[in-house]
């Protein structure tokens, strides 16, 4: 079903064309279009796996990051979230045409500010296939079309899944131009549609902090940032040895390469002796290697040395910084140097200085007593996520339907002019 044309801007144009009447359907016509997709792709899932061993083994072949191979890979169970999150996706309320704002003017004319979608969602990624589905999704239920351009690493799993994607709008009557893929046009692609202003209404890069940083610095379309992950835990003074030990293991070991996994622990000066022998030890039993400042080095065996680079690494893998700090501040400080503004935990029995660590952290996600990973728009209950958001402007944190929704004003007069 994917649509053979000689440039990128084709595609981008049928896209903007495919908005017009996505942004008409009802609530009930979106509802069906996801549910129709889920299908398409759950029994596709013979071709999807085959074309993803495919590109898994182009990957390794050309020596493809073992973090970068995790995220790439889709097999039958995977595929089959995919599905349910699409189908979670389509139960939550339609964010069109909410009522945000509402008032009389002194003339007569009323207003309302409403809802409406954004028109059309770009996407940069790499090695991850499941955003292709994600922000389909999310997307085509707030009425937006989308253009992917999902990688060379998976380009053949991207391949499948949009072409049962768009079969699926065929099948349903909609216009399958609404789901467009650049990847057959590689970089150049990538670059088009960087630069497409008045096609695509808002870019969204998820990906490598390099990815992101070209995204973000070459591009004229509207760009909403989404953050590399050097996640922080903090583990207080009072942390509860079985707290830590979960929460740390947990945000580290659990799934490695996505942005909410852990990159460097904290620990307070009062605390290392009791903590850090337990929870390294608790680490390197799921095969997790330590990068220790001299304290933690001296308190547990195994530890590599740290260096500088190792507090400033995302590493996607099973490694992980750990330095002892003074006190709450001097974690604080840290964290405001090396921080990318995505998510950071503390792990403490002091109330008082959980509500000063919520406070005062500058990140997308701050949390107290739970596992960084929790940041996520399906744990959040939004189905899926388009991405997670660390800058300021318009959505910050996992972005969900509404934040691929703007706003507009509507204004119903009875033949009023202005004085």
């Amino acid at each position: 079903m994917t649509t053979t044309l000689a440039t990128a801007r084709d595609r981008m144009l049928l896209a903007k064309d495919a908005s017009r009447s996505i942004g008409l359907l009802t609530d009930a016509e979106k509802r069906d279009a996801l549910r129709a997709i889920a299908d398409a792709v759950e029994a596709a899932t013979p071709e999807i796996v085959a074309a993803n061993a495919e590109d898994l083994e182009r990957g390794r072949a050309s020596g493809l990051s073992d973090g970068l191979q995790d995220r790439l890979r889709l097999d039958e169970a995977r595929v089959a979230a995919l599905a349910a999150a699409v189908r979670d996706v389509a139960l939550l309320p339609d964010p069109v045409g909410r009522i945000l704002d509402e008032r009389a003017l002194p003339s007569g004319v009323r207003l309302q500010k409403v809802s409406v979608p954004f028109g059309v969602v770009g996407s940069i990624y790499e090695a991850r296939p499941n955003v292709t589905v994600d922000i389909a999704a999310l997307a085509l239920r707030s009425g937006n079309a989308v253009v992917l351009r999902g990688g060379t690493a998976a380009e053949l799993t991207n391949a499948a899944l949009v072409d049962a994607m768009r079969g699926a709008l065929s099948s349903r009557g909609l216009d399958p131009e609404a789901i467009q893929t650049v990847d057959s046009f590689g970089r150049e692609g990538a670059r088009d549609l960087m630069n497409a202003r008045g096609l695509i209404d808002v870019l969204v890069p998820r990906g490598s902090a390099q990815l992101i940083e070209t995204v973000v610095t070459e591009s004229s379309v509207p760009v909403i940032e989404t953050g590399a992950g050097v996640v922080h835990i903090v583990l207080d003074a009072t942390a509860p040895l079985e707290w830590a030990t979960d929460i740390v293991v947990n945000a580290k070991v659990q799934r490695p390469s996505v942005c909410n996994a852990v990159e460097t622990v904290l620990v307070h000066r009062d605390a290392a002796e009791r903590l850090i022998p337990p929870v390294v030890a608790a680490l390197q039993a799921q095969g997790v290697t330590v990068h220790g400042d001299p304290t933690v080095g001296r308190l547990a065996d195994g530890v590599v040395a740290a260096t500088e680079a190792d507090w400033a690494s995302e590493y996607m893998s099973l490694d992980l910084a750990m330095r002892v700090v003074d006190d709450l501040d001097d974690a604080l400080d840290h964290i405001r140097r090396y921080s990318t503004h995505h998510t950071e935990s503390i792990v403490t029995d002091d109330a008082a200085n959980a509500e000063r660590f919520l406070a005062e952290v500058d990140s997308a996600v701050v949390m107290a007593n739970a596992s960084t990973r929790f940041t996520d728009g399906g744990e959040f209950g939004f189905g899926a996520e388009v991405g997670i958001s660390t800058q300021k402007l318009h959505a910050r944190g996992p972005m969900g339907l509404a934040e691929l929704t703007s706003t507009k004003w509507l204004a119903r007069g009875a033949g009023q002019v202005r004085a």
